[in-house]
């Protein structure tokens, strides 16, 4: 077996000292499987790795011991594509790796699939057809990021409502139909959501009255639908997930909208306590815009914004944070909850805008570019008495693309109580920031 195996390495190292290096390893780790170059495997890996100070939450605990503050060391993200153009019309995808890795987490977290697609080129670009475990996703453009290029630290989860509750990480068990015609971009989805029992999040049970939750009955299926019209340069739809930020690349300007529909997956108790049955429904509207000021220089601005509008039943809440810091609370001190905790999703209406300057490349000749940023969401929830605004400043230093990239961001964002009598409202004095470094690297 030994034997077998070492054959096997030396005649593909043979293979591939034998072939052209321009033409079977180019544009990163692809190996071309025709001479025409329309068949090809490539392999593509990246790490995000934040180094973390949190001001945590009112009363935040970490298994019973109080936690003003949190200094921590996590793997945001880890992940792995590999991906195959077979044949002229068929194309295979699958990505593993972990998320939000951080020493709350349980220890030797697995690897697990984030995506496995095969989809066929039924009439040119205007039809693609495929199935599997996917991320095409409607409602907004980010609600199928592109996690090695987003513009800030982070991906707007507002926009990824369900995450982890009836999905894996955003993605589905379902069938999707995507394509392009002339300047016309869309994609349609119809999935399984995951039962959400299976969950790994804490989630809402049925409680009180007018306020719901997510319906514990066999779940309906989602339909997803998003449209682009796409004036400028045209963006790929190879895969689902949506660029960040070009880098002074391409100019794109995009007008989108999408929405998201499911029967029956929330109830509520009415004020006679029958359990009623509600629909989740989302309608989204965005504008994306990036372009080089100068093409040889590559200086760039970046902008997006986006108007969400959701229904998750009455006065739907849910508290999110990232790569918690810290897993209790003493005496619920607040309404966020622990850690870096706050109300991200709800029933209401939602604002959430980017932007950001990319100076020229090579300002600091070798050693890359910076690209300073801002992100913003104000969302005004039903069950809540005031809005929910967070803000994300920050700065990239671009080193080689967004294969080197170092990201400093601070965010702020409120801290929500309850009062006597029982309103939810915002305590201003007590806002809570958090300040990230992370060091994203990928090939």
């Amino acid at each position: 077996m030994k034997k077998l195996s070492l054959l096997s390495i030396i005649l593909f190292s043979l293979y591939a000292h034998s072939q052209s290096p321009t033409i079977r390893f180019k544009e990163g780790l692809k190996i071309y499987l025709s001479d025409d170059s329309t068949r090809y495997i490539k392999a593509t890996g990246l790490a995000q790795i934040w180094l973390r100070y949190n001001d945590n939450n009112p009363g935040s605990t970490i298994y019973g011991t109080a936690k003003k503050e949190t200094f921590d060391v996590g793997l945001r993200r880890v992940r792995y594509q590999i991906m195959s153009q077979v044949n002229k019309k068929t194309f295979f995808y699958t990505q593993f790796g972990i998320n939000s890795f951080n020493n709350l987490s349980a220890s030797k977290t697995p690897l697990f699939f984030h995506d496995v697609t095969a989809e066929y080129k039924a009439f040119n670009d205007y039809f693609v057809i495929g199935t599997g475990l996917h991320g095409w996703n409607g409602t907004s453009r980010y609600a199928s990021s592109g996690v090695g290029t987003i513009l800030g630290l982070d991906l707007p989860v507002i926009e990824e409502t369900t995450n982890d509750v009836t999905d894996q990480f955003v993605r589905k068990l379902g069938v999707y139909a995507k394509g392009k015609i002339n300047r016309f971009d869309y994609r349609l989805s119809a999935s399984n959501p995951f039962p959400i029992q299976s969950s790994l999040n804490t989630v809402a049970s049925l409680s009180g009255t007018n306020t719901a939750a997510y319906s514990t009955k066999a779940p309906e299926l989602q339909y997803q639908g998003y449209f682009m019209w796409q004036f400028l340069d045209k963006e790929s739809n190879q895969l689902p997930y949506m660029t960040g930020s070009y880098l002074g690349k391409k100019q794109v300007l995009n007008i989108g909208t999408g929405f998201t529909f499911q029967k029956n997956a929330m109830w509520y108790r009415n004020s006679l306590l029958d359990t009623i049955l509600t629909p989740l429904k989302q309608l989204g509207f965005d504008i994306f815009y990036d372009t080089y000021i100068n093409k040889e220089k590559q200086n760039a601005v970046t902008a997006y914004a986006a108007y969400l509008i959701y229904d998750f039943g009455p006065n739907y809440i849910r508290n999110v944070g990232p790569m918690n810091t810290a897993n209790g609370t003493n005496n619920n001190a607040s309404y966020n909850g622990a850690g870096n905790a706050f109300p991200l999703i709800g029933t209401g209406n939602v604002i959430y805008v980017q932007a950001a300057y990319l100076f020229k490349k090579n300002l600091f000749k070798t050693e890359g570019t910076i690209q300073p940023y801002f992100s913003g969401s104000l969302a005004n929830y039903k069950k809540l008495n005031d809005p929910v605004f967070v803000y994300n400043i920050g700065i990239n230093w671009i080193r080689s693309g967004q294969n080197s990239k170092l990201s400093l961001d601070y965010q702020s964002r409120p801290v929500f109580n309850t009062t006597a009598t029982g309103a939810i409202k915002e305590t201003k004095s007590a806002r809570r920031g958090q300040l990230v470094l992370q060091y994203q690297i990928a090939f």
